[in-house]
């Protein structure tokens, strides 16, 4: 069985170059041995979290669905875009909802304890999202999570994507190669599920 993995962009603009920096992962995912999903947050739509909402009907049904998928999962690659030096409200309010999951069909879940986690941003500033990758290390930790030491910050000013959506530059493209590697790896190892 190989360790599977779900990619996750923290966008939901169309032209996002997280959005392409998240396929372009997945598809270098793809062709290792792991078990690859790509999932668009538009399709788990939830309210904005505020912690008075979990103790009238519990999580609403797009975090159970979400949280259910990540549970089933050995590894997860976060793809964010910088916004104001920390992650978009989007993505914030997702890992909030789906961390308030307690039971999945009645079975009891944690669905971040243990997850193998890589981190990646692209943003066109010059650090390339290096700021939004510091504000979301420790709420992953805080989730549980084992996350990756190496990450991958793209400093993308509209033109590092060719028109098959694959990074133009070297350097970046060996970043991924070498971060997408070592998830895999870290996943086989760490990972929750047995191989």
């Amino acid at each position: 069985m190989s360790p599977r993995i779900l990619v996750l962009p923290g966008s939901l603009r169309l032209a996002s170059v997280n959005r392409l920096l998240a396929a372009e992962a997945a598809r270098q995912l793809a062709l290792t041995a792991a078990s690859v999903s790509l999932v668009d947050l538009a399709d788990y739509p939830m309210p904005i979290y505020c912690g008075d909402d979990e103790d009238s009907d519990g999580p609403p049904e797009a975090a159970l669905r979400l949280a259910e998928m990540i549970a089933a999962q050995d590894a997860l690659l976060i793809v964010t875009p910088e916004y104001n030096a920390s992650i978009p409200p989007l993505l914030k309010n997702a890992l909030d909802w789906v961390s308030r999951v307690r039971k999945i069909r009645g079975r009891p879940v944690q669905p971040f304890r243990g997850l193998v986690v890589a981190l990646a941003a692209a943003s066109p500033s010059r650090l390339g999202g290096l700021r939004a990758l510091v504000a979301l290390r420790p709420i992953c930790l805080a989730l549980g999570t084992e996350v990756l030491t190496s990450q991958v910050t793209l400093a993308d000013t509209g033109n590092g994507f060719d028109a098959d959506g694959r990074l133009r530059e070297e350097h970046a493209r060996l970043s991924l190669e070498t971060l997408v590697e070592s998830l895999v790896g870290h996943a086989r190892l760490l990972g929750r599920h047995q191989f």
